[in-house]
């Protein structure tokens, strides 16, 4: 992915996309926000100022050259519960308390997104049909099936096969920052997301968890090929200058967002 500019804002842009998709992943700079959140905070559930966070949410859309009505982003909550837009709807500001955690729509001008500190934005496109997804995946995500629950829900709903879709896997925490525990792995051992490729034993009852690997094993999984996923290479936690991160900022910390949008 490469880091590009449009306006105030900088975000990594997946080097696939038709041109009828506008898609990225946004980094922390071009706000608004006082420190911890400084500056482009984009999520309304932390405790930055709602007035800052809305600015950002201006700054952000006016970049894109659409309406703040027209970003759609929902109450995330670690599930595997999907949002389906398949008609028009003039006001999108009454979906910002669904809890789900994958988003799907056929419908242009919308623009999808999911808000991330360290879990894993995914991004989801037909290249030629008009169809795009958003999932935050988090380590429930990927032990839950979120991601083979979308992609069938695509495939279903749109008539489409999964092997005719792309993916980008945005920036999220590296394996390398982030052990887990038991409770993690017998979430994953009782569900999906390839458990035993993408662990590491640190220290009795400890791992290290490549949640990044999970989400392409997952992909392909489903029936997308390889060359069809790219994968954003920066770690949050490691780049301060570019990313919130929860765990390196223990909690005090923005969102940046995974966003896409048919046109």
């Amino acid at each position: 992915m490469k880091l590009t500019r449009k306006g105030k804002l900088s975000f990594l842009q997946p080097k696939q996309l038709p041109k009828n998709i506008v898609a990225g992943f946004s980094t922390r700079n071009g706000g608004v926000s006082r420190p911890p959140y400084h500056s482009l905070n984009l999520g309304f559930g932390t405790d930055d100022s709602p007035a800052h966070v809305e600015g950002n949410r201006s700054t952000f859309t006016r970049s894109f050259e659409i309406s703040p009505h027209e970003l759609l982003t929902v109450k995330q909550v670690h599930g595997n519960d999907i949002l389906m837009i398949d008609e028009t709807n003039l006001d999108l500001t009454h979906f910002s308390s669904v809890e789900v955690d994958a988003i799907v729509t056929n419908q242009p001008g919308i623009m999808l997104g999911v808000l991330t500190a360290d879990c894993f934005p995914l991004l989801i496109w037909h290249p030629e049909k008009p169809i795009a997804a958003a999932i935050h995946a988090g380590w429930r995500g990927a032990a839950n099936g979120l991601i083979a629950k979308t992609i069938q829900t695509i495939s279903h709903h749109f008539l489409c096969l999964a092997g005719e879709l792309q993916a980008a896997i945005g920036p999220g925490i590296g394996a390398h920052k982030y052990e887990v525990d038991r409770p993690v792995r017998d979430a994953f051992r009782r569900g999906t997301g390839f458990w035993d490729e993408i662990s590491t034993e640190t220290r009795l009852g400890h791992w290290k968890l490549d949640i990044p690997l999970s989400c392409r094993l997952q992909l392909e999984q489903a029936g997308l090929q390889p060359q069809q996923i790219e994968v954003a290479e920066q770690c949050t936690c490691c780049h301060p200058e570019l990313f919130f991160s929860h765990r390196r900022d223990d909690g005090l910390t923005g969102r940046q967002m995974g966003f896409i949008q048919l046109n």
